[in-house]
Order: C-alpha cells, then structure tokens, then sequence
C-alpha cells in the first residue's frame, strides 16, 4: 500500500490527541474549571488558602495529571479506529463486517447493555481468496498457540479484537468485564484476541487474560504473528504498521510535545463548548 494512502490513519490517531490539550480538570464540579474558576475556589477555602493551594502551579500538576491520563486514553482510540479501517482497507471489509456487539442484560436495569469490542474479521466474508488463506492459517496457528481444544477451534468464525496501546491498570473491574467478554465470544463462536500496541501490560493481568482464554498480542520485535502486534499485521494483513508509525514518527512526536507543553501550562487554550463536553465525555472512564 502506497504511504501516502497513511495519512487518513495518521489522521485518526492526530485527531484524538488534539482533544487532550484543552483538557481541564474538574476539581469535584459539573464542569470544567479554568484557573481564575480554580483561584477563586481554593481561596475562598479557608484550610486550603492556609496552605496557599490556591497556586497556580497546583492547578497545572492536577491539569498534567488529568491530561496525561487522557493523552494515553485518546492515544488508543484512535490507534483502535486506524486499526479498524485498516482491517477494512487490507480485506476489503464493510465497517459492519469488522464491527462485534452483544446484548447483555444486567439485572436491575431497564435497558440491556450493548456491548462493544474494536474490531472483527468474518473470515468466510474475506472476498481475495489469496488474504482468506493467509487470516485462516493464521488463526489456527493462534488457537494451537493458546491451546484452545480442538472442537472448539472447529466452530470458531474468526477473530474479535480488543485494541489498546497499552494496559498499566489492575483494575478489576476491566478485567472482568473483558473475561466476560472471551467467555461470550467464544459462546457466539469468534475467536477473542487482546492487540495491545506497546508492551506495557502488568504480568499478573496478562496472565489473568491468558487464562481466560484470549490470544494476546503485544508490541513488541518479533517474527511470530501469535505473539507481535506488528508481525500479525505484516505477515497476516499485509500491512507494514511498524512502518507507519516509523514514518510518521516526527508528526506523532512533535503532536505529543504540543499537547504535554499546553497541558504542563496553568493556562489552557480557549475551546469551545462543544469541544470541551466532547473531551470529558471520552474521558469519563479513564484507564
């Protein structure tokens, strides 16, 4: 693929880090606080103001807290929504026929729960006869790799995927829910694997994965597309992404300095309303 056909997934990532330099944080209000907003309150405060918590250095450590939290968060997004289009672009694949859901419903609650994973390849949808090959020889290595029992492998349909570009958390609550998830992939007969971008994931919550029966996938250097994020890509997809990330590093980078020098400022950019309820709405269930 040409690197110029690049840009539309540069540009997805691009667009979601942009969102994190107007982040502002909260401090326990509906919406968000801007410094005079944060000088006034921590003033009128008598037990902070004995402190002199009304700095503006104190608002800029909770605002590059809060900020860097949603710099990872929105980091992933949009690697979740490139990878996405390039499952599309690679296998000729509708968004539809790479999008998985399932209804649960939880008891207590008036509405069932969709819920949703990040990416899926129907294999038998796979038109080029050539990529079907490559993605069902693939994934019967994969399941041999994590020994799923062979009666099982027999009915699985294909992949479902669940992006992130790292995993620092233990929170349980995840955990959980994305084990719920293999157990209902697998009901369903597709075939869960946990794509992490970098190799930042804790040893006890990817062992945890691994038991529940996900294939992981990790950023790392190596040849095996049961084991590398960027070997699956190349080998299974046909798409060089280590590639796209090495040329495009000097933009990522040079993105990543402007939004930590705006969110390492006690002043933020002015954004509009609109921009700023969307930021808070993405960041509602920071890792």
């Amino acid at each position: 693929m040409p690197e110029n056909s690049d840009d539309k997934y540069l540009g997805l990532i691009i667009k979601k880090i942009e969102i994190c330099k107007a982040y502002r944080p909260k401090f326990g209000k509906k919406d968000a606080v801007s410094l005079k907003e944060f000088k006034a309150l921590y003033a009128a405060d008598m037990f902070y103001n004995w402190f002199g918590m009304s700095s503006p250095l104190l608002y800029a450590a909770h605002k590059a807290a809060g900020g860097i939290t949603s710099l990872y968060r929105q980091i992933g997004i949009g690697c979740e929504r490139a990878v996405k289009r390039i499952f599309m672009d690679q296998l000729s694949l509708s968004a539809a026929q790479t999008t998985w859901s399932y209804t649960k419903v939880i008891p207590g609650r008036n509405k069932p729960q969709v819920l949703t994973l990040d990416g899926r390849i129907p294999i038998a949808e796979i038109t080029n006869a050539t990529a079907k090959k490559r993605v069902a020889r693939w994934m019967t290595g994969a399941m041999r790799h994590i020994s799923v029992a062979p009666n099982i492998a027999a009915t699985l349909k294909g992949p479902v995927f669940e992006v992130r570009q790292g995993y620092k958390s233990k929170d349980s609550k995840r955990q959980n829910a994305d084990i719920a998830n293999a157990g209902t992939a697998y009901s369903q007969s597709w075939f869960p694997v946990a794509m992490l971008l970098s190799n930042q994931m804790d040893g006890d919550v990817a062992d945890a994965y691994i038991r529940a029966g996900w294939l992981l996938l990790r950023g790392v250097d190596s040849d095996n597309p049961c084991v590398s994020t960027y070997a699956f890509f190349k080998q299974v997809l046909g798409y060089d992404l280590a590639g796209f990330f090495k040329r495009n590093s000097a933009t990522l980078k040079a993105k990543v300095e402007e939004v930590l020098q705006a969110l390492l400022a006690p002043e933020t950019p002015k954004v509009t309303l609109k921009t700023r309820r969307n930021l808070h709405s993405a960041t509602d269930n920071e890792e």
